[in-house]
């Protein structure tokens, strides 16, 4: 499985948009910082959005064509699965 999913900050002003195969594994590593970039210098550590692909191609596909729309089309992506802006991530630790 490959994951396209989106990260922001506690301001939900940046989003970041990057393309997995290991979810968990990954924002994990954006909470702990392990990665320079966007999601560190912005501190986009909060798991707003996230969907599944079975081919790494179209995952690919989706995430630069995500990257490419304009931030209302991602805030409707995030609020269409995630009203509240919750850090989806956090839900996993719960269960």
């Amino acid at each position: 499985m490959f994951y396209v999913y989106m990260t922001t900050n506690k301001a939900k002003r940046p989003i970041y948009t990057g393309v997995t195969r290991d979810l968990f594994t990954r924002i994990t590593q954006h909470k702990e910082k392990k990665t320079e970039g966007f999601s560190k210098q912005y501190n986009c550590t909060r798991l707003v959005y996230y969907e599944e692909s079975s081919c790494a191609t179209t995952a690919f596909e989706r995430e630069k064509q995500i990257k490419n729309r304009r931030r209302e089309k991602k805030i409707q992506l995030i609020e269409g699965m995630n009203p509240k802006w919750q850090d989806l991530y956090e839900e996993w630790l719960d269960d």
